[in-house]
C-alpha cells in the first residue's frame, strides 16, 4: 500500500524553521525536503487575516529594487545575480497556509491570499492555477475569489488572467517604457502598451478594478513630472494605484520623503486617479514588499521544528 501511495504522492519535507514577529505582522522561514527554503508574512488587518505567499524558490525577473531574486547569494547584496531555482508545487503554496495556522494557532483563521511572496506567479502558472482552485473550492479552504490576490510584473501569460474572478495587481513601477524598462528586465518582453491594454480589456469584462502597484523610489521614479505621466497613462482605466514607499535593503535605492511622497499622491487624485498609500507591514522584521529573500539555505544538518 504505501509503495502504490508513493508512487502517486508526495510526502515531502515541509516544515517551519523559523518564525519572527512585530505588532501587526510574522514572517515564517518555512524548510523544504530540497534543503531550500521559502518565506511568508502574515499580516494582521483589522478585517481579519491576510497571508502573502511565496511561488517560487527564487525569482527570475531581477527587479533592480527587490530582494527575492537574490536569494542565493548574500543577503541584501547588490551583486547578488537573480536566479530562480525551482517552482513551487500546489501542495507547497497550499502548506503554507496550513502551517501558519495550526503551528501558530493563527485566530481568526486566514481569509485573505495574497500571491506577492517570492517568485513571479504568472512564471509558474499550471501550478498556480492549481493553487488557486485549491484554496478557492468549498472543500478545500473555501477561500472568495474577492479575497485573492494575484501580484504580476506582467508576462506572456498575462493574457489568461482576463477571465479570472480573482484580484489582480500588476506591478508597475514606472510612468513610461524607458524607465520601467531600466528597472524592470521584464519590460522588454511586456511592455506597458500590453500591459494597459490588458487593464483596459479585465475591467471592462469583468467589471472590477485592476490595482497598479508603484514602489516609490527616491530620485528615480518620484517627481511630479512622473506623477503627471503616470495618471496620463492610466487614464480612463477602472483602476487605482497603490503607492508603496520603498522598503530599504542594501540594494542602493531609498525611499522618498513624506513631503515627496505626499505631493506625487496628491496629483495622482487631483488627476482623477484613485490612489492609496499602501500602510506598512513587517519593515522592521525584512517581512516588507521587496525584502523577502529565505537567505537562509535550510541543510538536513539544520535543526528544524517539525509542525
Amino acid at each position: 500500500m504505501i509503495n502504490l501511495l508513493e508512487a502517486d504522492f508526495s510526502f515531502g519535507v515541509f516544515n517551519t524553521f523559523e518564525k519572527v514577529s512585530c505588532p501587526n505582522a510574522e514572517k515564517f522561514l518555512f524548510a523544504l525536503y530540497d534543503g531550500n527554503a521559502i518565506e511568508s508574512v502574515l499580516m494582521r488587518h483589522d478585517y481579519g487575516n491576510a497571508l502573502c505567499i511565496s511561488t517560487q524558490v527564487g525569482c527570475n525577473m531581477g527587479c533592480a529594487f527587490c530582494n527575492s531574486g537574490r536569494r542565493n547569494s548574500l543577503p541584501d547584496s547588490a551583486e547578488a545575480s537573480p536566479a530562480k531555482i525551482r517552482d513551487l508545487l500546489p501542495y507547497e503554496m497550499v502548506l503554507q497556509i496550513l502551517r501558519a495556522e495550526e503551528a501558530f494557532r493563527v485566530k481568526p483563521k486566514i481569509s485573505r491570499v495574497t500571491l506577492m511572496g517570492i517568485g513571479e506567479p504568472l512564471d509558474n502558472f499550471e501550478n498556480v492555477k492549481d493553487f488557486i482552485d485549491i484554496i478557492h473550492h468549498r472543500h478545500g479552504l473555501d477561500i472568495a475569489p474577492r479575497h485573492i490576490t494575484v501580484s504580476t510584473c506582467g508576462t506572456v501569460r498575462l493574457d489568461e488572467l482576463h477571465r479570472s474572478s480573482y484580484n489582480i495587481a500588476i506591478s508597475l513601477h514606472a510612468p513610461n517604457n524607458e524607465l520601467r524598462g531600466q528597472i524592470m528586465p521584464c519590460n522588454a518582453a511586456f511592455g506597458l502598451d500590453k500591459i494597459i491594454e490588458f487593464a483596459r480589456r479585465y475591467s471592462e469584462r469583468q467589471k472590477k478594478k485592476i490595482t497598479f502597484e508603484y514602489v516609490m523610489l527616491e530620485n528615480m521614479n518620484d517627481s511630479d513630472n512622473h506623477a503627471r505621466e503616470l495618471a496620463e497613462l492610466i487614464k480612463g482605466l477602472y483602476c487605482y494605484v497603490n503607492l508603496i514607499p520603498y522598503n530599504e535593503t542594501k540594494l542602493g535605492f531609498k525611499r522618498p520623503n513624506p513631503e515627496r511622497i505626499s505631493s506625487f499622491y496628491s496629483i495622482l487624485i487631483q488627476s482623477g486617479v484613485r490612489a492609496v498609500v499602501r500602510k506598512e507591514f513587517g519593515g522592521e522584521i525584512k517581512a516588507a514588499c521587496g525584502q523577502l529573500c529565505a537567505e537562509r539555505n535550510i541543510k538536513n544538518h539544520d535543526r528544524i521544528e517539525n509542525c
